[in-house]
């Protein structure tokens, strides 16, 4: 309880970064609508620009997550959060101050660029920061807690989207994105390893880089020579069956989860006129029922169940409510399917949890950003897929009329999911990479 209570800076950071970005969801296709199709409720061109941005967004961070992922491991994961979460606040500001034509091509284009780096790898870090802290017995139940905190914050940003307008919505998103930023700096501790303090990137050090050019060109080779190869994603991947499994169910999970997200809004506008105060009720939903499932049950049901079984049980539930969405036929059914989310939030915090014991504590980073990896992959294949099959079904020109039939689509991708996690068996934990290097764990000074 001792270390939980010492995740509370982090717990924190995470929600209102979680505020700033969440709250801007129910807003943006109504903003996106209104700039390149004023007045329509059906537009292939947001569509189709929503599904460039995010495979783009996607290119990017498959190749930063494990980046990003294995500096942590080496300088630590406080001086990697600042980049991302001071990033974030670029476009939030864009929009902020406008939201016309030219302001919105704008945003789209920092978007791209800060996402790159920004999407998931604040995520990826929080995981990679409690699985310094916390013995592998109880990582399941705190990365719960952490997945709960982010969706407590779903809630309270959604909601209060609700009662905003949306120039207010975007400038408020600003400022808790400024103000998780300074949170974070001045009161998160560094994550630290075998006792070892960590060296920030920008150190008093530095200074001695013009007494010692040579010094600092070997310690800059050691970093290169630390960032991660082809070769060290191969031996995470053969380092267990279970990895490799985890890997699996992880990109289909997050092809369904990205297509979902890429198709439902812009769905539900065509096909029952939803706008930004009915996107926010129905998120509104999904977030307490995923608040009080990962901060009340999950915590209970990890270690009675564990987390294979668990898994299991939230990407099936999560198929269901996908195939609910494809198929409904009535306002009231997408309400009704967001009350699901009580289950197939379980299936995230499962995955990680899974690999953070499939290796050491020397590569908790680096696991964890491969997985984020492999995400990012996913964001760039669901669009290519998902925003096509969207705009086509909900045209004028559709083959048959199914307007939830890329919807449907995004169900079997999330059903291959759960026929994989019945796969998984639980295993000891293992670290056959970690354990040849387990002597060399320290943060490296810059």
């Amino acid at each position: 309880m001792e270390k939980l209570t010492g995740l509370r800076h982090l717990f924190m950071t995470i929600f209102l970064h979680n505020f700033a970005t969440f709250m801007v969801i129910p807003a943006i296709t109504d903003v996106t609508m209104a700039a390149l199709c004023p007045g329509r409720d059906e537009c292939s061109v947001a569509i189709y620009i929503s599904g460039f941005q995010q495979a783009i967004i996607g290119l990017g961070s498959l190749v930063m997550m494990p980046l990003v992922g294995n500096l942590s491991d080496k300088y630590g994961r406080k001086a990697l959060l600042t980049v991302p979460m001071i990033l974030t606040v670029i476009p939030l500001a864009i929009l902020a101050y406008s939201r016309s034509r030219s302001f919105f091509y704008a945003y789209c284009v920092f978007k791209i660029l800060t996402a790159m780096f920004c999407e998931g790898s604040v995520h990826c870090l929080a995981l990679a920061y409690v699985a310094d802290n916390v013995p592998e017995g109880r990582r399941a139940s705190v990365f719960g807690i952490l997945s709960g905190v982010g969706s407590c914050a779903f809630v309270c940003g959604t909601l209060s989207t609700r009662f905003l307008s949306t120039a207010s919505t975007f400038q408020v998103s600003a400022a808790m994105a400024m103000l998780s930023a300074v949170y974070m700096r001045i009161f998160l501790p560094e994550s630290t390893v075998n006792n070892n303090l960590s060296t920030p990137i920008i150190s008093e050090g530095k200074l001695d880089a013009i007494a010692n050019p040579d010094e600092e060109s070997h310690k800059k080779m050691q970093m290169f020579k630390t960032m991660p190869s082809i070769e060290d994603m191969l031996a995470l991947l053969k380092s267990s069956l279970t990895f490799s499994q985890a890997t699996i169910v992880s990109f289909f999970s997050n092809l369904a989860d990205v297509g979902l997200h890429a198709s439902l809004l812009y769905y539900l506008k065509a096909r029952f006129h939803f706008s930004k105060n009915q996107f926010a009720d129905l998120m509104v939903i999904t977030g307490v029922a995923g608040t009080i499932s990962q901060l009340l049950l999950m915590p209970i049901l990890a270690p009675a169940l564990g987390e294979e079984r668990l898994l299991s049980i939230g990407l099936f539930f999560n198929c269901a409510h996908i195939i609910f969405y494809s198929i409904a036929w009535s306002f009231w059914v997408p309400y009704a399917a967001a009350v699901f989310s009580l289950f197939f939030v379980f299936s995230q915090p499962c995955i990680r949890s899974i690999v953070s014991k499939q290796v050491g504590p020397c590569e908790q980073g680096k696991a964890q950003g491969f997985i984020s990896g492999i995400g990012s992959f996913a964001h760039v294949a669901s669009p290519l897929v998902f925003s096509p099959l969207t705009a086509l079904f909900l045209s004028d020109g559709a083959p048959f009329y199914f307007p939830g039939f890329s919807i449907m689509c995004v169900g079997f991708a999330s059903m291959i999911a759960f026929v994989q996690s019945l796969m998984i068996r639980a295993v000891p934990p293992i670290s056959p990479i970690s354990s040849q290097r387990v002597g060399n764990c320290n943060y490296m000074e810059a």
